[in-house]
């Protein structure tokens, strides 16, 4: 791999260029689009579907979010505290005592065997926990006592784990515009935020067209917000993240190549989950836990398209898309979204790169 300095990935952005609400209606985005040399064309999502070549296959990560931050208050003292935990459990684990690594605010007077509640004024069911201790890096590891399958209490009484640069407080209409329409297995605790485009019309649109779809489920973590370090740059390594890609879509990206139909992955996230089951040069079905980090001299196996957001400067999320169309022709896509406008992060507009 070259040697990459994180200066290379700075770019000035205006705090307002950051989207704080999701558009008025879902779906109505504006979309850049990077095709080869030329320069980018600006258009609206709806437009996607006739903007795909025939027979494009558009591979989706089907994750939902957990509502995995909750708020509650210290026992006996009654002082109010909020955690967010960072990897929640699998669906499906069952009741019981779970010991899970969470950020929590404030966190300094959190002592080995405090005893914690978590609630919400709207829902009767509550939260027992107690901390076991903490990490250097100000991680708590909290024993939660789960009295039901634990995803369905945090739909009960967690909230909207809206990322850091949304500065406000999470509202009941970001249950669902957090959420991708087609998301099923829950347990991811940010957004695979390209997805969130999609409206059911378009999606029916890509199928009238004969666009196939396949799936991969990547469990989001909080660590895609984390900034991007050094040590981390050196070791070519980043935080790991459950994967699931199965057969069906092995088969379907086999078929498209074979036919020499393009692979569009939608979202950083399922390029990854494509690239991590092809690690060994061939797409395989795997399930397990990924850290691989693209960034610009990683050779594609799978992936020839995508569709993404607009990412933080000097992320690894940056580097993967940089990795995907080029360094310089990404950050001069990226000046010209600045100057024209277009909205970053969870809640922005949306890019669409062909190699």
């Amino acid at each position: 791999m070259p040697k990459i300095e994180l200066s290379e990935y700075r770019f000035d952005l205006p705090p307002d260029l950051v989207a704080q609400e999701p558009p008025p209606d879902r779906g109505h985005s504006r979309l850049m689009v990077l095709n080869g040399p030329a320069r980018p064309a600006l258009h609206r999502f709806p437009e996607l579907p006739d903007l795909l070549e025939s027979g494009t296959l558009l591979v989706f990560n089907q994750v939902r979010v957990s509502q995995a931050r909750l708020l509650g208050r210290k026992f006996p003292s009654g002082g109010q505290v909020e955690a967010f935990i960072l990897e929640p459990p699998l669906p499906g684990s069952g009741p019981g005592d779970y010991d899970l690594w969470c950020l929590v605010h404030p966190g300094r007077r959190l002592k080995p065997g405090g005893v914690l509640v978590f609630g919400r004024p709207d829902s009767s069911r509550h939260l027992p926990a107690e901390v076991l201790g903490s990490h250097p890096d100000g991680r708590r590891q909290i024993r939660f006592h789960f009295p039901d399958d634990p995803e369905k209490i945090l739909e009960a009484i967690g909230h909207v784990p809206l990322p850091f640069y949304i500065r406000r407080p999470d509202r009941p209409d970001d249950r669902e515009r957090y959420q991708t329409v087609y998301g099923r297995t829950p347990g991811a605790v940010a957004a695979p935020t390209a997805g969130l485009h999609f409206t059911r019309e378009i999606l029916a649109r890509l199928a009238e067209l004969g666009l196939p779809t396949a799936e991969v489920t990547l469990k989001v973590s909080a660590g895609t917000f984390a900034p991007l370090t050094r040590e981390q740059l050196a070791a070519g390594q980043l935080h790991r993240e459950h994967i699931t890609v199965p057969e069906a879509t092995v088969a379907a990206v086999e078929r498209a190549k074979k036919e020499g139909r393009p692979v569009l992955a939608v979202g950083t996230t399922t390029v990854r989950s494509l690239e991590w089951a092809a690690r060994d040069g061939r797409l395989t079905p795997q399930e397990g836990w990924g850290d691989l980090f693209i960034r610009p001299g990683y050779n594609f196996s799978v992936v020839e398209a995508l569709l993404t957001n607009f990412h933080l400067p000097g992320s690894s999320l940056l580097m993967l898309v940089a990795a995907l169309a080029g360094r310089e022709r990404i950050m001069a896509a990226y000046d010209l979204a600045v100057a024209a406008g277009f909205h970053f992060y969870s809640y922005g507009d949306a890019m669409l790169i062909k190699r």
